[in-house]
């Protein structure tokens, strides 16, 4: 039985081992600054992590930032970031189930659109996303990298 909710402070652990199944070589961070970083994401009214979580094990997990805004009749937008299922738990609908329970979110907030970029190549990623109800090619996406150094 699956089970959607929004990540507590107890999850950290469980949810920086399910990231390694968005990015295994993601650079490790310290305990505390972990901790920190992951206090002050959940102490953000504007920010939410989902996750999924399956026979007691946390299987996948996004995460929904809300922006306030002056246009659209000062609708916020949203942006979804880090969407990742368990490798071993994949296309049994978990990931499917938090993106759905992030943009309810969204929509429940007012958004006018929610945001998602992805760097993956494989067109059942593309698939994925579009049936969730992400639509390619209405906007170009560009992204600024942070100078080396």
């Amino acid at each position: 039985m699956r089970i959607v909710r929004t990540a507590v402070a107890s999850d950290l652990d469980a949810l920086q081992a399910l990231y390694l199944h968005l990015n295994p070589r993601r650079p490790e961070l310290s305990p505390e600054t972990a901790s920190r970083i992951f206090g002050e994401i959940l102490a953000r009214p504007d920010c939410h992590v989902f996750v999924a979580e399956a026979g007691g094990d946390l299987v996948a997990s996004c995460m929904l930032g809300m922006m306030p805004n002056l246009m659209r009749g000062g609708r916020p937008y949203a942006l979804l970031e880090n969407v990742v299922a368990h490798a071993a738990h994949r296309r049994h609908g978990h990931a499917r189930a938090v993106v759905e329970t992030a943009l309810a979110k969204a929509w429940d907030a007012g958004a006018y659109q929610v945001y998602l970029l992805t760097s993956r190549p494989d067109p059942a990623v593309r698939l994925f996303y579009e049936s969730c109800g992400f639509a390619l090619g209405r906007k170009a996406g560009y992204v600024a990298q942070a100078p080396a150094g």
